[in-house]
């Protein structure tokens, strides 16, 4: 399957929950890129919460599952 990169933003610690949970939930890698260059598991808490608010991210994955996407579509900013 062909990899999907999308920009997110994350703007509280409601949506990193929400994002981390229908990650978690998805059988495929997903990987966060902040600031072009640190990679973070999508799949984890800490990792997420790590990255802080408001900043644009990067998602990263090669799999589709209708949950995740529609939590991807509504952190697209």
């Amino acid at each position: 399957m062909k990899e999907t990169n999308k920009m997110i933003r994350i703007n509280d610690v409601e949506e990193a929950k929400k994002l981390v949970s229908a990650a978690m939930k998805c059988p495929f890698d997903i990987d966060i890129i902040a600031k072009g260059k640190f990679s973070i598991d999508a799949k984890s808490i800490l990792g997420v919460l790590s990255l802080g608010v408001e900043e644009p991210l990067e998602l990263k994955y090669d799999g589709f599952d209708e949950n995740f996407e529609a939590v991807v579509l509504s952190l697209q900013s």
